[in-house]
C-alpha cells in the first residue's frame, strides 16, 4: 500500500489480494451493486465516518462477508483518501460474472448547495431493496436525472398511499413549529447517516421528534429539509406536486449546518510504513 500522491486525481480501484489496484472505469460484463456507501471529505476531515462504515458493513450479507476481508479493504480505502481538497469517495461491493468485487472510487466532490427544488415522483417505485444503499443506486440516479429535466433537483418517493418516504438521494424531514418531523420509520427506506446525525443532535438539544405519515401537499408553509452526506442539510425552496409554498425560519438552517460542520473529524492518520 502506498501513500496518496501529492496531486490526487479521480480513480477507480479494485481490491485484489490485499491491495487496491487501479483499473479502467469500464466493464466488459454487467455488474450488480450489492452494497455501497459514500461520504464527503473536506481537507482531510469527515463527518460520521464510523456510521458510514457500519452501514456499509452491515449491508453486506454474512455469506458474502465471509468471503471478503472487509476490514482490510476499508482501511486501504481510507488510507487512499487525500488529506487536501474536496472529495466524495464511494466504496462498493458488487457481483460480476458470478464473483464478488470490492471497488473504491475516488471522486472529486461537486459544488455544494444550500437549497434545492423537489418534485414528487408519480410513477412506479423503482426500488428493489429499499432499506439497503447500493442495489438501487442506478435507478435512483435515473429518477433524479428525470427530475432535473423537469426543473427540480431531486425526486421524492411516496408510498402507495401517497405518504412521503424518501428522496432519490436524500432523506426528507420538516419542522412543525419547534418539532422536528420525519417519515414514519415503518415506511421502508435507507437509514440515512446525515438524518441519523441530525436526530441525535435534536435529542441532545431536547428537541421533540415526531414520526408522521404525511403527504407532500400537507407540508404547506412548513420548513422542509433534504439531507445527505454530500450537501449535509439543504432547505427546500419549492416542491413540484407538493406544498404550494415552503417556509424558512431565519437562522435555523445556518445554525444546524454549523452544528453538522462541528462534527467533522480528521481522517485516521496514515502510516507510511504500513503494508
Amino acid at each position: 500500500m502506498s501513500a496518496p500522491s501529492s496531486a490526487p486525481v479521480a480513480t477507480t480501484s479494485l481490491w485484489q489480494g490485499d491491495a487496491l489496484v487501479a483499473r479502467e472505469d469500464c466493464d466488459v460484463a454487467p455488474a450488480v451493486i450489492e452494497a455501497a456507501d459514500s461520504w464527503l471529505v473536506e481537507d482531510g476531515t469527515v463527518r460520521g465516518l464510523e456510521l458510514h462504515r457500519s452501514r456499509f458493513m452491515t449491508s453486506i450479507p454474512r455469506s458474502r462477508a465471509r468471503e471478503l476481508d472487509l476490514d482490510a479493504f476499508w482501511d486501504a480505502a481510507i488510507a487512499e483518501l487525500p488529506r487536501t481538497g474536496s472529495w466524495f469517495p464511494r466504496v462498493e461491493l458488487r457481483e460480476q460474472l458470478g464473483a464478488p468485487q470490492l471497488l473504491f472510487r475516488l471522486r472529486e466532490a461537486p459544488a455544494l448547495q444550500r437549497s434545492l427544488i423537489l418534485t414528487t415522483h408519480t410513477g412506479r417505485d423503482p426500488r428493489t431493496a429499499p432499506t439497503v444503499k447500493g442495489p438501487d443506486l442506478a435507478a435512483m440516479i435515473r429518477l433524479r436525472t428525470l427530475a432535473q429535466t423537469h426543473g427540480a433537483d431531486e425526486a421524492v418517493i411516496v408510498s402507495p398511499e401517497g405518504w412521503i418516504v424518501e428522496g432519490s438521494t436524500t432523506s426528507i424531514c420538516w419542522w412543525r413549529g419547534s418539532t422536528l418531523c420525519i417519515p414514519d420509520r415503518t415506511l421502508p427506506r435507507v437509514d440515512g447517516v446525515t438524518l441519523r446525525t441530525v436526530l441525535a443532535l435534536a435529542t441532545a438539544l431536547g428537541i421533540e421528534i415526531s414520526e408522521e405519515r404525511t403527504m407532500p401537499d400537507e407540508l404547506d408553509e412548513l420548513e422542509v429539509w433534504a439531507l445527505n452526506a454530500l450537501h449535509g442539510i439543504r432547505i427546500v425552496t419549492a416542491w413540484q406536486g407538493g406544498p404550494a409554498s415552503t417556509a424558512e425560519e431565519p437562522g435555523r438552517l445556518s445554525r444546524w449546518r454549523l452544528r453538522l460542520d462541528a462534527l467533522r473529524r480528521p481522517l485516521p492518520a496514515f502510516d507510511e510504513d504500513a503494508g
